[in-house]
């Protein structure tokens, strides 16, 4: 029996309904990822499940005795006292006289302390709360946390992890999680996904995070246009099906679409040729108006852009031996780097490891206490701040991006502001919104656009896939792989980087900055061990440049020797070729050849290409 079930539910919060005749069912031990677009209704659906809102019309159905346990995707602004009291209260009244007995028990002075000691303890008696906080103690200590440390001191990723302690007091059979990554860094994120696969129950969440969905998730529901549609199996299934569908339904509505058209002819041509019309046919057009205006066409992409400033210099930031320490702890020891133009380098560590300082350091804000650190010439700077500072509250969307005017210059085009928010998905309407009515993806969005619209040659983003669908975070991967300037990026999102970086700096700790050629996977692949971390710390603390742990390579066979020297060259032929062929079919005059050459010709680059990457593997093969 399901552990959960929806039917035919309906939710609105005004205009067309957010949710439509929704069918869903939640089973035992599953890991449910619910995918859509930002504003579609995810966190909606979590809190109609977890009964914190009502459905207009359908039926939300809870096995009896089942508990769900959500934990919210930001942390409360009025949440107070120490870990011990965050995490009780997740039991309701009865976790409150828990934390209240903790508290008497280490506050004991006055006869009057001992009196109300008793009290509390005969109320948690009377109700049979010690297994409880057996509970509680054994969660603490299940995520290792620190019971008595006061809950505003601790670190936004030590927050959500009592957040979520919080939630698993309750014992719950299934578990919400709106957003669980945000604010965690690579290695919290690690220990999330570890300790959810061992988790006993039921899983509903939902993630921008692509890497800690592919982990997770054994089914998939996505939210279109009020309507949910399930997905078994994983991530790639989904896109795979979801393109499949997408396809299938623009080819269904053009059929439509051309046989209203076609009736819409007929009906004008009626009215002119004769007094009568057949009424049934007019009936049947009326009623295909009348499905075609209530036809929700999906929701298209940002059409996003950056304005690209003048070429900076070669050399757009140098670093020299640069140190920086604060209360006694070395942050950066002895760094030297050149970042030259064009470089996409992606900035990784943990949270509060010092990647602020670094980029603070790096873009002139902040003068190092040892070494020098040097911007190049003409630099035009671009700063996405993950805080969103630079949004102000008291004006709307498009008096943010505006500021004053009334048209932007993007790459030598002018458009109007409107058209310009429209293509980061704001209507009209929500351009003048107030943007404290906005939701958290939508002020990203917002970021974006401001940000954009200003020329740049140096573009630094700090967090900035926080919020945004994955729709988007595609789309923004594609903008920043072609953009032509130089990227500074901090992110945790280990996809991202992947896809966007073709460096890395990591703040290993200790003051030791390594740098990788790649992304996140990469440096996966190139980071020393743990041992040999540590010795290269004892060895020398100020490290700053990680070598990979060296390997002894295998001994070839004579034979494997010789293939071995004779590949570089055979790869510089082919590359040779591949770039001929290009240069050939970019001229005029290749596609005025008959289809047969033209097709024979992209036969013979296709195989180029494929003894190519086949000649790199096997050198990698004989030269690891």
């Amino acid at each position: 029996m399901s552990l959960i079930q929806l039917q035919r539910v309906d939710f609105s919060i005004g205009g067309p309904l957010l949710l439509e005749h929704v069918d869903l069912s939640i089973e035992a031990n599953e890991r449910v990822c619910i995918v859509g677009r930002n504003g579609e209704g995810k966190s909606t659906l979590m809190k109609l499940i977890a009964g914190e809102l009502h459905v207009d019309d359908g039926e939300v159905r809870v096995q009896s005795g089942v508990v769900i346990a959500r934990m919210a995707q930001e942390v409360p602004q009025d949440t107070a006292g120490d870990v011990f009291d965050v995490v009780s209260e997740g039991l309701g009244d009865l976790g409150h006289l828990l934390a209240r007995y903790h508290h008497l028990l280490h506050e004991l002075h006055t006869q009057a302390d001992f009196d109300a000691l008793g009290e509390v303890q005969s109320q948690i008696e009377a109700q049979h709360g010690w297994d409880l906080d057996r509970r509680v103690t054994e969660v603490l200590t299940q995520l290792e946390l620190p019971g008595e440390t006061d809950f505003a001191a601790l670190s936004g990723g030590m927050k959500r992890r009592v957040l979520l302690a919080q939630a698993l007091v309750r014992k719950p059979d299934v578990l919400l999680l709106d957003e669980p990554t945000n604010h965690l860094d690579i290695e919290a994120i690690g220990w999330l996904e570890s300790f959810l696969k061992q988790f006993a129950g039921s899983i509903i969440f939902v993630t921008h995070d692509r890497s800690f969905l592919r982990a997770l998730a054994t089914r998939i529901v996505e939210i279109d246009r009020g309507a949910l549609t399930d997905w078994p199996g994983d991530y790639d299934n989904y896109l795979r099906r979801r393109e499949e569908r997408l396809h299938a339904e623009s080819q269904a509505n053009a059929l439509f679409d051309k046989k209203l058209a076609q009736e819409e002819v007929w009906i004008r041509q009626g009215i002119k040729a004769r007094r009568t019309r057949n009424e049934g046919r007019v009936r049947a057009l009326k009623e295909l108006r009348n499905e075609r205006a209530e036809r929700r066409n999906l929701t298209g992409n940002a059409k996003m852009a950056v304005a690209t400033g003048q070429s900076s210099g070669k050399k757009v930031i140098d670093l020299q031996h640069v140190h920086q320490a604060y209360g006694g702890r070395v942050l950066i020891g002895d760094l030297s780097t050149t970042v030259m133009r064009g470089d996409r380098i992606g900035i990784i560590g943990p949270n509060g490891a010092g990647k602020s300082t670094l980029l603070k350091i790096m873009l002139g804000e902040l003068k190092p206490q040892r070494g020098t650190a040097e911007l190049g010439t003409g630099l035009q700077i671009a700063y996405f701040d993950q805080h969103r500072v630079q949004l102000n509250d008291k004006l709307n969307a498009l008096d943010n991006v505006a500021e004053g005017r009334e048209f932007i210059e993007l790459n030598g085009q002018r458009k109007h502001i409107i058209g310009y928010l429209q293509d980061f998905l704001f209507s009209p309407e929500r351009a003048r919104a107030p943007i404290t009515r906005l939701s958290g993806g939508e002020r990203n969005r917002l970021l974006l656009a401001k940000l954009f619209a200003q020329p740049s040659n140096l573009l630094v983003m700090d967090e900035p896939t926080n919020d945004l669908d994955v729709e988007t975070l595609e789309l923004l991967e594609e903008l920043l792989t072609d953009y032509q300037g130089t990227l500074l990026l901090v992110s945790h999102d280990r996809a991202f980087l992947d896809n966007v970086v073709s460096s890395t700096l990591v703040l290993e700790g200790n003051g030791r900055i390594g740098e990788y050629v790649g992304g996140y996977s990469d440096w996966l692949r190139q980071r020393p061990s743990a041992a040999a971390a540590v010795a290269a710390a004892a060895a020398k603390p100020g490290l700053t440049r990680s070598e990979p742990t060296p390997v002894a390579k295998r001994k070839l066979s004579f034979k494997d020797q010789r293939e071995l020297e004779q590949l570089p060259r055979r790869i510089e032929q082919l590359e040779t070729g591949i770039a001929a062929h290009a240069e050939a079919m970019t001229s005029p005059d290749f596609f005025k050849q008959d289809g047969a050459a033209i097709t024979r010709a992209n036969e013979a680059a296709a195989k180029l290409q494929t003894e190519l990457e086949t000649a790199y593997a096997r050198w990698a093969q004989l030269d690891g």
